[in-house]
């Protein structure tokens, strides 16, 4: 499942196409619109960000974020709180590309662990891997197959 769009989604969506499982592709309407990948067998289209995030983590089994802007962090801090506060089944959240994603970390660690603002096991919901391969390994670590 992606948000359906080019560039990293569309090659995911490729890889589920071509390897012939569903290819689901979650669409927001926004005022520039972005098109709707070619390799998608379930495509929706959704209005509000709110429900295009429930349709997410409804089904997710393992959360992989690659680098990305505004609307990637929304999506990653969505899906951590969810599972920090035991709202949806613990699932691996794994964060690919260390040189983007470590100074995130650092801050996570320095600002608000350092302060009690949340705690060691919070850190402990996030993997940080630098190829799909460590990736991989990680969610089946989790024992999602």
């Amino acid at each position: 499942i992606t948000g359906g769009g080019p560039g990293a989604m569309e090659a995911a969506n490729k890889g589920a196409f071509e390897a012939g499982g569903q290819s689901i592709g979650l669409n927001i309407e926004l005022p520039f619109e972005q098109h709707l990948n070619p390799y998608l067998t379930v495509a929706m289209n959704f209005r509000y960000f709110f429900v295009r995030k429930t349709m997410f983590v409804k089904y997710a089994q393992a959360f992989v974020c690659l680098p990305g802007g505004v609307g990637t962090l929304d999506e990653l801090f969505e899906a951590l709180t969810l599972v920090q506060t035991g709202k949806v089944t613990r699932f691996p959240i794994v964060l690919i590309g260390r040189t983007f994603w470590s100074p995130l970390l650092d801050w996570l660690r320095e600002s608000l662990l350092a302060n009690g603002m949340i705690s060691p096991e919070d850190m402990g919901l996030v993997h940080l891997v630098d190829t799909p391969a460590e990736a991989v390994d990680v969610v089946r670590a989790s024992g999602v197959r």
